[in-house]
């Protein structure tokens, strides 16, 4: 059944037809008129109540046809979350930064909920798993001690913003490396706010002067353009401490509860658990709560490597990124001209998009499948791809991961 979708015109989202978003539900409705002027930040393709999808031809809401329809969910997803889709399928466009953030545990998310409910509006976990579809940056998880280290030695405007007794702590071998680095980060995110944008003129001035061989290893290029997205914010500093990553199409990263991200430009394909619960400190001009977020984080370290995700092949045609989460998996599913695949029978309901190529989609009524198709596909069922002459259809699926 084919769905039509919520579009969010977030502030960060890429502008008219720079963005996938744009593209993809523009492909799949001609008359649609793309404003050049207007960020198109986020598809999303589920039952959140802030944006849930609509079944096309029905003219009802997914969670709707659900009430009517317990099968379409099956049994092992009705036993574990009730007659629901678990999960939130989307796809992001990027521009400019969005906050420095985690996520909290399922047990953190209720008693946030309980005690702040204005501010964490439901008591679920929100785990997330980030596909790039074109070259997608991001910050995610700290970095190990020993290049904290170095970039305190080599940013001596950092270091001047932060009390000396933290940094001095660095030498003491009686402290181990995450209560180093959690020290810091709170000394960090807790400095004075003139400071914080003195030092950052300061660097940017020192670092427009030098060669492109030290603009790179202290990534200026970074730098500046959070500086330019966020100007004096103490989010500027992050990349000293977290992980600059760069993931190109097909690689992706699983945010776990409490490990510390900000997505900072691309494309990608996201999908998560149904949950608003996000705490941020920095890179937003939204509601920030640093001593929660500062007490929740995941201060181990990491490094590029450690954090890739990487999928399964379950059969030539598709791979599967299996997250250790019962709310969501995603499948990625490629077919080329002259093949036809009938997709691998789940127990859960799905939810898939067509991204690239064209052909038919069969279940028991024959769709075009053009970039930007979204459907939704009943537990048990299988849909048949078949590409045109001399293209391909390339698509992403949500499962739940019971």
């Amino acid at each position: 059944m084919e769905l039509c979708c919520k579009v969010q015109n977030y502030e960060w989202g890429k502008m008219g037809t720079e963005s996938k978003v744009a593209q993809l539900i523009s492909s799949a409705n001609p008359n649609l008129d793309i404003d050049a002027t207007k960020p198109y930040a986020e598809l999303w393709m589920g039952t959140h109540p802030n944006g849930p999808s609509m079944i096309v031809e029905r003219g009802k809401l997914i969670s709707e046809y659900l009430n009517d329809n317990h099968d379409a969910v099956g049994k092992d997803v009705k036993k574990h979350f009730g007659v629901t889709v678990p999960f939130l399928l989307k796809i992001l466009s990027v521009r400019k930064a969005l906050s420095i953030q985690a996520h909290p545990t399922k047990k953190h998310a209720e008693e946030l909920h309980k005690k702040f409910p204005e501010m964490y509006k439901d008591p679920n976990h929100k785990p997330e798993l980030a596909i790039a579809l074109t070259r997608f940056e991001a910050l995610c998880g700290f970095r190990p001690l020993e290049e904290i280290e170095k970039y305190l030695d080599y940013v001596p405007e950092l270091k001047s913003i932060l009390p000396s007794d933290i940094v001095s702590s660095f030498d003491d071998k009686n402290i181990d490396s995450e209560k180093k680095i959690k020290k810091l980060f709170n000394s960090l995110m807790t400095s004075d706010k003139s400071a914080v944008e003195m030092g950052l003129k300061n660097l940017l001035l020192r670092l427009e002067n030098e060669g492109p061989e030290i603009q790179a290893l202290l990534l200026y290029p970074v730098l500046q353009q959070l500086h330019k997205d966020y100007p004096g914010d103490v989010g500027c500093w992050a990349p000293y401490f977290i992980n600059y990553i760069t993931l190109q199409p097909g690689q992706a990263i699983f945010l776990k509860p409490n490990l510390i991200h900000a997505y900072l430009s691309g494309d990608c394909v996201e999908c998560m658990a149904c949950s608003d619960n996000v705490v941020r400190a920095g890179l937003t001009p939204k509601h920030m709560d640093v001593p929660t977020l500062v007490e929740m984080l995941d201060y181990k370290s990491y490094t590029p490597q450690d954090l890739l995700f990487n999928p399964e092949l379950e059969d030539p045609n598709c791979c599967i990124w299996r997250p250790p989460v019962p709310d969501f998996a995603v499948i990625r599913i490629r077919v080329e001209s002259g093949d036809s695949y009938n997709t691998i029978v789940r127990h859960s309901p799905s939810i898939i998009i067509v991204t690239s190529g064209s052909g038919e989609a069969c279940d028991t009524e024959p769709l075009k499948a053009r970039p930007g198709l979204v459907l939704f596909l009943k537990a048990s069922r299988q849909l048949t791809l078949t590409p045109e002459e001399n293209s391909h259809i390339e698509a992403y699926q949500a499962i739940c991961n019971v």
